[in-house]
């Protein structure tokens, strides 16, 4: 079982695709209220953190094995004024310093398509290279909800990082690897019967129905905003399943 911490946790994407991937949940991170009540709701034994810039990792060096974080898009998405890494919510940094302080094996970021051509594609290349001057391989790659057959495209740039020489880059592409998948201890929801232009809910997000169902009434309009900001689970699980994958091939050697 790997041991596993999300950042910009919101309700709880990664964490929920960390769940059905088999892993541990060992803390999040969040500022949003409504998003703390979820996550300490449905993974008590995590530990919880608030602020991502006044917190101390350092005691999970080494101890965690994947840091993942969808880390504040509305710098550079289309549906807001794109003030780049002027934007105070730009946290990339704050990100990779939890990263240096916990050394984790694998790091998967997420964030909108906005990110690639933003400044020429600054921001892209210098998340990679920060990624690499830490000692990390990075990959990108463009994986739409559509590509987990969710009802609406929502394009997403997903950064995967792995340790130097730990190869991960051959699992993510061996096409041995298509169809098999590791045990999951809870089934994730699919779009059966879902419109073709989905309204912004639950289910067209790819979260459980069980992941807010503790506020909907009352917090109506912070459930739509976790829904927004959410990444979808289905697609975190793809990577997490790789890596799951490649995992078992390293231990049986």
């Amino acid at each position: 079982m790997l041991r596993h911490g999300s950042l910009f946790s919101g309700i709880g994407g990664f964490d929920l695709a960390a769940e059905w991937a088999g892993w541990e949940n060992v803390f999040h991170c969040e500022w949003n209220p409504f998003g703390q009540r979820v996550l300490k709701h449905y993974w008590p034994n995590a530990e919880s953190f608030n602020d991502i810039t006044k917190s101390d990792f350092s005691k999970y060096e080494h101890t965690v094995d994947i840091i993942t974080g969808g880390f504040p898009c509305q710098p550079f998405s289309s549906a807001g004024e794109r003030r780049g890494t002027d934007d105070t919510r730009y946290l990339w940094p704050a990100m990779l310093d939890v990263i240096a302080a916990v050394k984790p094996k694998y790091v998967v970021g997420e964030n909108v398509y906005g990110l690639v051509n933003w400044n020429n594609g600054m921001v892209f290349d210098t998340v990679c290279a920060d990624l690499e001057a830490k000692g990390y391989e990075v990959q990108a790659f463009l994986l739409p909800a559509a590509s987990v057959n969710a009802p609406h495209k929502r394009n997403r740039i997903w950064f995967v990082a792995y340790a130097k020489g730990h190869g991960l880059s051959n699992a993510l592409e061996n096409k041995e690897l298509e169809g098999r998948r590791p045990r999951q201890r809870n089934k994730p929801p699919t779009w059966h019967a879902f419109p073709s232009t989905p309204l912004i809910c639950r289910g067209s997000d790819g979260i459980s129905r069980e992941l807010d169902d503790i506020a909907v009434s009352k917090w109506r309009e912070e459930s739509v905003k976790g829904y927004g900001n959410a990444i979808v689970p289905q697609v975190a699980l793809q990577i997490f399943n790789a890596i799951n994958e490649y995992e078992k091939l390293t231990t049986n050697v």
